[in-house]
């Protein structure tokens, strides 16, 4: 695929790399659920799905994946143990395959630059995946713009400004208290005057409830179609992967009050916990788009389920 000459050129050691804690998490519980096994049996099969449930995959799609090797090992009467990992791949794919949400992976529109709304609770590493996106877009020759429309939090415009300075991308900014859609608006129409190729929008992370956050998102989504008419074009919500299944519960949250079209799950080189991708990829019917897999602007890649698999299961 092309487009991973955006993100981390498509380097699979990086990825390898980031999902170390979680690889060797799984695969010390696997160790112990097969210890003394020759076949795959129901005792097996219970063990492995104990292995998944405690990995964050989640409850219905650990079940899920556990009704699929089932089925298998009926229809092949006998299965070696040594196969299982091999059986476990495939059947994720298959079941993350079978999310046919498309995602925008040519960055590309037709009436100005590509629009990115990012949504998502303080302290998920929305700030810093905005900082990745607008290096790797830039780095691949394209003209970004952020916009600064968290205007709750003075730190979230000085953070922001921080690293628009340090990538070298120009940012719209207002004061603090001012109107986030107005910000909006300055934005795109700063990007679309000035050429850009792709404009990035931060929001607020949390107001002080609900029904304020949805109408905040929905005003400043309607302000910007009056500069460009299908914007946003992406609502990318982040999801700090480390907290396992508190990610599964944000995403609840937030797609109930907004129209989230891609996810991205950072910190999973951090945790033992980045099974959760695999749950949230099947449990939404919203396309996983980014994965944060370190530290560096060049460790946020953009998903893809065949290699975090593979990654993930293979020793």
């Amino acid at each position: 695929m092309a487009v991973f000459g955006i993100f981390s050129k498509d380097k699979k050691e990086t990825l390898d790399k980031g999902l170390e804690k979680t690889k060797e998490n799984v695969f010390k519980k696997m160790g112990r659920a097969v210890v003394g096994k020759s076949k795959v049996d129901d005792e097996v099969l219970d063990s492995l799905e104990e292995v998944l449930i405690t990995s964050d995959v989640g409850v219905n799609t650990t079940l899920k994946i556990i009704e699929r090797i089932e089925e298998r090992v009926a229809r092949d009467k006998y299965m070696n143990i040594s196969e299982l990992n091999k059986i476990l791949k495939q059947e994720i794919i298959g079941l993350l395959h079978e999310n046919k949400q498309e995602v925008d992976t040519s960055f590309k529109a037709e009436n100005g630059p590509y629009v990115i709304m990012v949504v998502g609770v303080n302290g998920v590493g929305k700030t810093t995946t905005i900082a990745k996106l607008a290096h790797q877009f830039k780095t691949s020759g394209k003209k970004v713009h952020l916009g600064a429309a968290d205007t709750y939090r003075a730190a979230a415009i000085d953070q922001l400004n921080i690293w628009a300075e340090r990538v070298g991308v120009p940012l719209v900014k207002q004061k603090m208290g001012s109107d986030p859609a107005s910000v909006a608006y300055d934005t795109l129409s700063s990007a679309k005057a000035n050429g850009a190729d792709v404009a990035i929008i931060d929001t607020a992370g949390r107001l002080h409830n609900k029904t304020n956050l949805m109408n905040e998102l929905a005003k400043i989504k309607k302000v910007m179609k009056k500069v460009i008419p299908e914007a946003p074009h992406e609502v990318l919500l982040i999801l700090d992967g480390s907290t396992g299944q508190n990610a599964f519960e944000q995403a609840k949250q937030f797609t109930r009050i907004t129209e989230v079209n891609a996810l991205a799950l950072t910190k999973l080189d951090g945790t033992a916990k980045g099974g959760v991708v695999i749950g949230v990829s099947d449990q939404f019917n919203i396309p996983v788009k980014y994965i944060g897999i370190g530290e560096r602007l060049e460790d946020l890649q953009i998903f893809n389920r065949e290699e975090f698999v593979d990654s993930l299961f293979s020793q």
